[in-house]
């Protein structure tokens, strides 16, 4: 099988059932977004991280691939590859698990830091576009809402792995300096 297709060429591209769309329909942008985010999370873990670290962000871009397929798929009736409240809870976990590591915030931090971390960052901030574009996406569609509040506990895990980074290396969280 070829790579490309030529369907595309159009400025048009497929979605799960069939339907053609523009290449800039929200659908399309919410979903690359979150193969963006994904592709962040790839770049961090080429860096090298902690075991517990690793396992837990190789989890997580495969569920980023769910969440893709779900964005992908506007018929809500197919089950197939959906986000779940049990992929939210998991991340609600390890946001506890990772958070309880680290010293409460006393002030606002810049991205940064370690290599990992400041990927992390870039990671989540890339997440925090993709949440928005599915916000702007369930004003217009009907979108399986587990989706939206995943992308929401990814930010703030990713935010909290990049902390536990930083703090694991012995490298501080940069200070913002009003």
């Amino acid at each position: 099988m070829k790579i490309y297709t030529k369907t595309g060429d159009d400025g048009t591209t497929g979605l799960q059932g069939g339907r053609r769309v523009q290449k800039y329909d929200l659908r399309i942008i919410a979903y690359g977004a979150v193969d963006e985010a994904n592709s962040c999370l790839g770049v961090a873990l080429s860096y090298g991280v902690d075991a517990d670290i690793k396992e837990l962000l190789r989890i997580i871009q495969n569920e980023l691939f769910v969440a893709g397929s779900d964005l992908s798929n506007p018929d809500l009736k197919n089950s197939t590859n959906r986000i779940t409240g049990q992929m939210v809870e998991n991340l609600e976990k390890n946001i506890d698990r990772f958070e309880a590591e680290l010293s409460p915030l006393t002030n606002f931090i810049l991205p940064g830091g370690h290599q990992v971390a400041a990927q992390l960052h870039m990671a989540r901030t890339v997440t925090r576009r993709a949440e928005t574009s599915v916000v702007a996406l369930s004003k217009n569609e009907q979108i399986n809402p587990h989706c939206q509040k995943y992308l929401n506990r990814l930010s703030d895990l990713l935010f909290v792995l990049a902390r536990a980074v930083n703090k694991r290396s012995g490298t501080s969280d940069i200070v913002w300096k009003p």
